[in-house]
């Protein structure tokens, strides 16, 4: 397999347990950093780092045409450090940024270097209140959009990151929606919250989706108490569990 992938956020969690997945699937690895101090530690991985901003449209569009990747996998947020709850608030809105006007500058990005795939980095638990457990065909909760408050915040960045990824013409555009994350690089080591998952399981998830989408929406979490995961298991014979990892 030759085909390059550009792969946005390189550094974070589920960067990180992914590009030993897609090197061993034989892609040649394009990964992004913000900072040049980390360039020897990707190259150590077998990643030809790529130092850019996500929001310098100009020289991340610049990078990908010269790149010119098959595929990009975005895994790009702007959270701190262990989730420190004090810096919440501020975090929801960056990461809607990143989420916004990031994903934005990736599309654009993309389709100007000739990619054919986009994966994607979203959240399971941006629905709107109703059944569980959710599935994929069930409503985002875009009535939070216009709350004060971080979920509103959070939500609209969800809503804004789909929209441009599944939208983007001439790009087979996968989201996936995944539950909270623990592992490795994450804020804890053990499962919390409603909808865990392990950080390579969402690395896994992400590969399948790049070899093997058709495109759309997945639910990535453990259990399916709160959201279903049948169609990536379906799809691609996606599991939570540690021998799928």
């Amino acid at each position: 397999m030759s085909q390059s992938v550009f792969l946005a956020g390189a550094t974070g969690a589920v960067g990180t347990a992914l590009i030993p997945l897609l090197i061993g699937a034989g892609y040649t690895v394009h990964g992004s950093t913000r900072r040049a101090d980390r360039t020897a530690a990707l190259q150590a991985k077998g990643v030809h780092p790529v130092v850019v901003d996500v929001f310098d449209a100009d020289a991340l569009r610049a990078a990908l045409v010269r790149i010119a990747p098959w595929a990009v996998v975005h895994q790009l947020t702007d959270l701190p450090k262990d989730l420190d709850p004090a810096r919440m608030a501020e975090a929801a809105a960056l990461n809607a940024r990143v989420r916004t006007q990031g994903t934005r500058n990736l599309v654009a990005a993309a389709q100007a270097a000739g990619a054919e795939r986009m994966v994607a980095q979203s959240i399971a638990w941006a629905y709107a209140p109703g059944p569980k457990p959710f599935t994929e065909d069930q409503p985002l909760d875009v009535n939070a959009v216009g709350e004060q408050g971080t979920r509103g915040v959070s939500v609209g960045g969800v809503v804004a990151l789909e929209q441009a990824v599944l939208g983007a013409q001439g790009l087979v555009g996968t989201v996936l929606r995944y539950g909270q994350l623990y592992g490795p690089g994450t804020s804890t080591a053990e499962p919390k919250g409603a909808m865990p998952l392990h950080v390579e399981a969402a690395a896994r998830a992400a590969l399948l989706a790049l070899r093997h989408s058709t495109g759309g929406v997945f639910n990535i979490a453990e259990g399916d108490a709160q959201v279903s995961t049948d169609k990536a298991r379906r799809a691609w014979g996606w599991a939570a569990d540690a021998q799928q990892r």
